[in-house]
């Protein structure tokens, strides 16, 4: 399911309740990093993702190769494809995060279009396809279990890590890219992995979990550590000095327009606020110069 800010309360109460009761490349050597949560709510790892992976050419065309990508994370194996541009030079690269419900093969649109722009991309399967039960999470947490969320920005990190161990990408130059929940674990994958360049964040907004604590509807300190560590807007200090993006729809019909400003208004600089006015809940052409504009400062600065 997807999980928007107007949620947020309800699954707040839900919580308190859980509180009391083709040609083939393998390329070696995954480590399961330890995980843990800071006081503040930080997710945090104490090894570097590294991964194991086997690429898969799917075709070959004029201008790029599309790439069958399967890697370890964690306990599962993710799927993702991996288009890389034709290039002389090595070239950036960009992790793709999909929304709630959306496929590998349903982010191609954009990356064909990050392509054009000489990008390489990686769009991968989320688990559960990017649907979130926090119910479910924070029960693990609680447990002392990893839950899931924490584990899907780990399967971003390692994506990035795919991208940086590829020929023909510039490992330093590699930008976080996500959509509606994709774009939250874009933001907090950025934060955690500063050899990144910085995120662009389309139709999403943070759970503003500082609201419910100052109100009382938080007071657990682990539910507290918990909630916090899975709001993208715990990690907007992380992201200076690398550029923070958001680009939203006036009239999204999914995520209001003023929860993004309410997110935005809490970010550092260097940050920017692009807004088209459409009724898109996620990416539209609409974004295009948008993103070509933000993407060419962070890659190429």
């Amino acid at each position: 399911m997807m999980v928007n800010c107007c949620m947020v309360k309800r699954l707040f109460a839900v919580g308190l309740i859980i509180a009391v009761v083709g040609t083939s490349i393998f390329i070696s050597g995954c480590v399961k990093p330890d995980w843990d949560v800071s006081n503040e709510g930080l997710l945090e790892y104490r090894n570097s993702p590294e991964c194991e992976y086997q690429l898969k050419t799917l075709k070959t065309r004029a201008n790029h190769t599309l790439y069958e990508v399967v890697f370890t994370s964690r306990d599962s194996q993710i799927a993702g494809l991996l288009r890389m541009p034709k290039s002389e030079k090595d070239v950036p690269g960009v992790v793709l995060l999909p929304g709630a419900t959306v496929t590998k093969e349903g982010e191609q649109g954009l990356a064909k279009y990050l392509c054009g722009l000489g990008y390489a991309s990686i769009a991968i399967d989320q688990r559960n396809l990017g649907g979130i039960d926090v119910q479910s999470d924070l029960r693990m947490f609680l447990n002392g279990e990893e839950p899931t969320e924490h584990k899907m920005v780990h399967d971003a990190l390692v994506a990035a890590e795919v991208l940086r161990t590829q020929s023909g990408i510039d490992p330093a130059r590699i930008v976080y890219l996500g959509e509606s929940n994709g774009a939250r674990f874009a933001i907090t994958a950025c934060a955690l992995d500063q050899k990144a360049r910085g995120v662009i964040a389309i139709s999403t907004c943070g759970y503003n979990v500082d609201s419910a604590i100052a109100t009382g509807q938080l007071n657990d300190p682990n539910m507290i550590r918990f909630y916090r560590s899975i709001d993208p807007g715990t990690y907007l200090s992380g992201i200076p000095p690398r550029k923070f993006v958001m680009i939203h729809s006036l009239n999204d019909t999914i995520i209001p327009y003023d929860s993004a400003q309410r997110t935005y208004s809490r970010a550092f600089a260097p940050k920017e606020l692009h807004t088209v006015g459409t009724a898109t809940h996620g990416y539209c052409k609409a974004m295009d110069a948008f993103i070509k504009e933000e993407l060419e400062g962070m890659a190429f600065s």
